[in-house]
């Protein structure tokens, strides 16, 4: 166990870490997760535990640097972009995004979330910066949907793929997401994924730079983020695993994306802020600290005190929130008990009731790709697990559960 400079245990006990790599090593023995990487610090004290291999037939063994897909763990990372125009004023919470993103003015809202496409009302507000940030302006993801007119619309569009690079470039895809009604009202109803999609290229337009291109030069770069980005170049590919997505009935492992040749080998057409980077566990490390540290980074800024408490806080509403902790509860058969946290800030699940071991005030989120990434203020904690399992089976989200209870036993004070 260390001390902090105020005399106080901080970091781990020996004991516990013991515990945590055992639990981590019995789910690579089972066959069931070929490899991960797990980063955990606190109080100044980092431990990193890279298990099993990189391909599930054996080879290779997992590294500290392995790059990962971050899928949604992604959310979390490339909010700071449009985060660091909040801060410029170089966009306002209530501006109308039709500025930048006129396919979106004038929207039509549905009668019903699964009713025709054609049954619509027109919208009682134009959508503003405010409704992306939070996810609520109206269109997202919902697998409880799958079937209704607009779900299949949002798939045989295009708008959502469960690969980023099989995107159309910004602005077809702008026009087709702009050919479709919402679900619900502007700022009504939290909804997933689509919002961030939709700030990556807002932020491109406001910028006129590419969404990556301001991230690196705004956000990963200050940060040190040198193996994130939206794509992996050829000289470190054979540091990116494939990645599996068994059968659910048998378990089989399937390739679901291979490194070489594969939808991460080269620069994509849409840099998905919702889920298109890549990243190892030192540099969403780097980035987590960066918000617990309140916007800091080795002394230098990247983001505001506020805008870091603003990311970081429940933004939702009573209403909102009962939506979402009901759509997470009543649909863990889909979800394997994953997002169940109460809470969302702004690219990030808060929470805002004791659930599990974790507290009151922890943010992060996890990724369909067996991805977690979590910082807890309370406790000065940063926990990061990385494998190279979809979340098509519950062995991933078996493995990032109980990362998190042992993690948090480790805690010894």
């Amino acid at each position: 166990m260390s001390l902090n400079l105020t005399g106080r245990p901080s970091g781990f006990s020996d004991t516990g870490l013991r515990r945590l790599r055992d639990v981590l090593t019995r789910h690579v023995e089972s066959g069931r997760i070929p490899g991960l990487v797990a980063l955990v610090s606190r109080g100044g004290q980092t431990h990193v535990e890279a298990l099993g291999t990189m391909r599930h037939e054996g080879g290779a063994s997992m590294r500290r640097d392995t790059i990962f897909r971050l899928a949604s763990t992604s959310k979390p990372v490339t909010m700071a972009a449009a985060m660091v125009l909040l801060d410029e004023c170089r966009i306002r919470l209530d501006d109308l995004v039709e500025t930048w993103l006129p396919e979106l003015a004038d929207r039509r809202v549905l009668r019903r979330p699964d009713g025709p496409l054609e049954d619509t009302v027109p919208a009682r507000r134009p959508i503003t910066v405010r409704d992306l940030l939070t996810s609520t302006f109206g269109l997202g993801m919902d697998l409880t949907a799958v079937g209704t007119p607009i779900m299949d619309a949002i798939f045989e569009r295009g708008v959502f793929s469960q690969g980023a690079s099989a995107l159309a470039e910004p602005d077809e895809w702008m026009r087709r997401l702009g050919t479709l009604p919402l679900m619900q009202q502007p700022g009504e109803r939290w909804q997933y994924q689509i919002s961030h999609d939709v700030l990556g290229v807002l932020v491109a337009r406001v910028t006129g730079q590419s969404h990556e291109s301001f991230l690196r030069e705004r956000v990963l770069g200050p940060l040190g983020m040198k193996d994130t980005g939206f794509h992996v170049p050829a000289d470190k590919i054979d540091r990116l695993p494939p990645c599996y997505t068994p059968n659910p009935q048998t378990g089989e492992f399937t390739v679901w994306d291979e490194a070489v040749g594969g939808q991460y080998s080269a620069p994509p057409a849409f840099q998905s802020g919702g889920g298109g980077l890549v990243s190892t566990v030192d540099d969403y490390h780097a980035y987590l600290r960066m918000l617990l540290n309140h916007g800091m980074h080795d002394g230098e800024r990247v983001l505001s005190r506020p805008a870091v408490e603003l990311m970081t806080t429940n933004c939702l509403t009573p209403e909102q929130e009962a939506a979402r902790s009901e759509l997470a509860r009543n649909n863990v058969h889909i979800s394997f008990g994953q997002g169940q946290h109460g809470g969302w800030g702004y690219g990030m699940a808060v929470r805002t009731y004791r659930g599990d071991y974790a507290p009151i005030g922890q943010f992060g989120w996890d990724g369909g790709t067996g991805t977690s990434a979590y910082a807890d203020p309370h406790n000065g904690l940063v926990g990061i697990l990385l494998t190279q399992v979809g979340l098509s089976v519950p062995a991933p989200a078996q493995l990032i559960h109980d990362f998190w209870t042992t993690l948090y036993q480790a805690i010894d004070d």
